[in-house]
């Protein structure tokens, strides 16, 4: 299978790590922390993290903020407004709000991994508003009414 890729230019603060694959298979790059020096976040506390990096996406696309699986299982740690969208004309630092849903205060170390960043290609739609919308079986059924 052909590796689709675009380049995404990106501007690094000084101290600030360029966002890494992992994996062959990874569809997230890794966002690193750029502290100078450990914060800890205590339980239901939440922080906008600096990664110190900018990046120039091409008008189509985003990059989709994600949490870490091993952050959320081994500290309670996660990312609000999941997935944090970057849209395309923006060119500010990306930062990371993380919150601590664990029971106890968690460390962040500067150049830790604390979230995984997705370039993804979006649509745009024309809305028309009309005075009815066709019918479905589900119709407005939704929040666990299809059952388990």
């Amino acid at each position: 299978m052909q590796e689709l890729k675009i380049t995404i230019p990106i501007l690094l603060d000084e101290g600030a790590a360029m966002p890494e694959y992992k994996t062959i298979g990874a569809a997230g790059a890794d966002l690193r922390a750029r502290l100078s020096e450990t914060i800890t976040l205590k339980p239901l506390e939440r922080r906008a993290i600096p990664t110190g990096i900018r990046i120039e996406l091409p008008d189509g696309y985003e990059a989709q903020i994600r949490p870490r699986s091993g952050l959320a299982l081994e500290h309670g740690i996660t990312c609000l407004n999941t997935p944090g969208t970057i849209d395309s004309d923006y060119r500010g630092e990306i930062k990371v709000i993380l919150v601590n849903l664990g029971s106890t205060a968690a460390a962040i170390h500067p150049g830790d991994r604390i979230a995984q960043m997705v370039i993804s290609r979006y649509t745009k739609a024309e809305f028309s508003p009309v005075k009815v919308i066709g019918e479905t079986d589900r119709q407005d059924g939704g929040f666990g009414s299809t059952g388990r």
